[in-house]
């Protein structure tokens, strides 16, 4: 195996992670739940051929094809894969990740036309809930969970309880910086609360190498930075660029997509002027200031 490999993690019997180093911009962490008799996958894959790649590991460990895929939320890394595994499998999420899916279409062709994403068709979810839901796959319990507006305004958070394993979708970023662009910052702090009270032992984030509930606590202590910054830049009546650009990460300055911090004061800029949680923003902008914040280079899809 290479740095560079997807590879699988068992943390418990017929529970496995499958991550993609090095969990940057496209490359997400997908998982599935078997018993040998069935399978149910949570998230995908950004290209059809790394969805192709996730089908073979997930047979390669002996699992049938799934017949349920949940999905954490509605961005393209996590989903586009989603078409790979249909019609024999049903995607479940939440409502508002069907209704996120299907407005943002072939957003990632879009962000990165120079990458090579592979016959994808958009295949939202066909399976939808509004608070939490509960599965059994054998003997194994899994919740899915929704936890708010947080990363995105649809998030799931797929908990087993027994095994006290979560899998939380981009609300974590192992070794990344987070990004709630789309969701909301003060949302995010609430959904690590709820994490919190889960008391997993083991935590796969959506993008990142496995870690255990350490990992709220520095998502944590990010997100209450973003927060002193965007109200100090706003009182000294900065953009969220000029605010980017005068901080000092600290801690921070070390994970992947420093450039998402653009980003984030965007969100927490619109929350401090009144803006709904998920209310949208300029993407266009965002995406400019982190271009600036990145060295004037776009920022690149690692798929």
């Amino acid at each position: 195996m290479t740095a560079e490999q997807p590879y699988l993690v068992q943390p418990a019997p017929g529970v496995y992670a499958y991550v993609q180093p090095d969990g940057g911009w496209c490359l997400n962490n997908a998982g599935f739940v078997t018993d040998g008799g069935q399978t149910l996958l949570i998230d995908t894959a950004a290209t059809e051929r790394r969805a192709h790649a996730l089908r073979d590991a997930l047979t390669g460990a002996g699992a049938p094809l799934p017949r349920l895929v949940v999905n954490t939320h509605h961005h393209g890394d996590h989903t586009y894969g989603n078409g790979v595994f249909t019609p024999q499998a049903l995607v479940l999420g939440h409502d508002s990740a069907r209704t996120e899916q299907l407005a943002a279409g072939h957003q990632l062709e879009m962000i990165w036309p120079g990458t090579d994403f592979g016959a994808i068709t958009i295949t939202a979810p066909t399976l939808t809930y509004s608070e939490r839901m509960t599965l059994h796959i054998g003997d194994t319990e899994v919740r899915v969970l929704h936890p708010g507006v947080a990363h995105t305004t649809g998030d799931s958070i797929v908990w087993l309880p027994r095994q006290r394993i979560v899998f939380t979708g981009d609300l974590v970023f192992a070794e990344g910086t987070p990004f709630v662009a789309m969701g909301s910052v003060s949302g995010s702090l609430r959904a690590l609360e709820l994490l919190r009270s889960l008391d997993a032992r083991t935590v796969v984030p959506g993008h990142g190498p496995l870690t255990g509930p350490e990992a709220y606590d520095d998502t944590e202590r990010y997100l209450r930075h973003v927060q002193d910054l965007a109200r100090e830049g706003r009182d000294q009546g900065l953009t969220p660029l000029e605010t980017a650009q005068r901080a000092d990460l600290g801690e921070f300055a070390t994970w992947r997509e420093s450039e998402r911090l653009v980003a984030n004061l965007h969100r927490a800029y619109a929350e401090l002027a009144g803006l709904p949680a998920g209310a949208p923003l300029d993407i266009a902008a965002v995406l400019k200031d982190m271009t600036v914040m990145n060295g004037g280079v776009p920022v690149a899809c690692h798929a």
